[in-house]
């Protein structure tokens, strides 16, 4: 581990169009982002890889198993993780449902998970870490997936989310982040000791960062990864995502001063998963 305190700062879902990929790009090379996860089932992921690979960024695999984009593997291999019209659930919740009732084959998590980083991997970017849409790993048979794809692949990180809301929400994040924490020490794969950016994702701003930093910064943390979602304006293409997200002012936020002021008032040294075993 290097000296001083460490704080990723990964963008989500590379890939998703072009306008959320270069906003990214844009956001490493005019801001704050040093890292960011990349979605290979998305629609922009063959077209902006190009642009990744040549980039400093870290890079990891956002592993998809619901949204809005079909998985890459076709509904005959992997039956339980879709619909009789071969899309995967919406949402998390809908996710979950399912996974609580066994209409879930672990097998079919491992082979579409395998799949997705293989695509990754086979475009030349260095894979340094592993989260998933949705934080949907802090489920424990996602989670057993998802380390053992990160021992089997050689990747050395996985991201540990957290909230910090005071509602049942929060709480039952925080138990599965333990148990995921636990898991990963055993597996020995490196995660941040703390996270932000899971409350208020895709609508930070400038406020709601430097918040997050600070609360990173009195937690005692020594290292931490931020989550956020630049992209940028105009974007039809993001019209078939539901999610509202503030794209454009998460961008604006990482490219502002006051944010990286922040961050070096709090005694963080921003860097990517790579560092954490460092």
């Amino acid at each position: 581990m290097r000296e001083g305190r460490l704080l990723i700062v990964n963008a989500d879902d590379f890939g998703l169009t072009a306008g959320v990929s270069d906003g990214i790009l844009r956001a490493a090379e005019a801001g704050v982002v040093t890292s960011t996860s990349v979605l290979a089932v998305a629609p922009a992921f063959t077209s902006r890889i190009a642009a990744l690979r040549d980039s400093a960024l870290g890079v990891g695999c956002h592993l998809a198993l619901v949204g809005e984009d079909p998985l890459l593997l076709s509904p005959s291999e992997i039956p339980t993780l879709v619909d009789h019209r071969g899309q995967p659930p919406l949402s998390w919740r809908h996710f979950l449902s399912r996974a609580m009732t066994g209409r879930i084959n672990p097998e079919d998590v491992r082979r579409e998970c395998s799949a997705q980083i293989e695509a990754l991997a086979a475009t030349g970017c260095a894979i340094d870490h592993l989260d998933t849409h949705q934080h949907l790993h802090l489920w424990p048979a996602v989670a057993g997936v998802m380390v053992e794809a990160a021992v089997e692949f050689g990747i050395p990180a996985v991201r540990l989310p957290a909230a910090v809301g005071g509602n049942p929400k929060g709480w039952g994040i925080r138990y599965l982040a333990d148990r995921l924490r636990a898991r990963l020490g055993a597996a020995q794969i490196s995660a941040p000791e703390g996270f932000a950016g899971l409350d208020g994702a895709g609508h930070l701003g400038r406020a709601g960062m430097i918040s997050a930093v600070e609360l990173l910064d009195r937690s005692g943390v020594s290292t931490a990864e931020l989550g956020v979602h630049p992209g940028q304006n105009p974007d039809v293409e993001r019209s078939r995502y539901v999610w509202g997200y503030d794209w454009a002012g998460e961008l604006e936020a990482l490219c502002s001063n006051e944010l990286r002021t922040a961050i070096g008032a709090a005694g963080f040294t921003l860097g990517r998963f790579a560092d954490l075993s460092n």
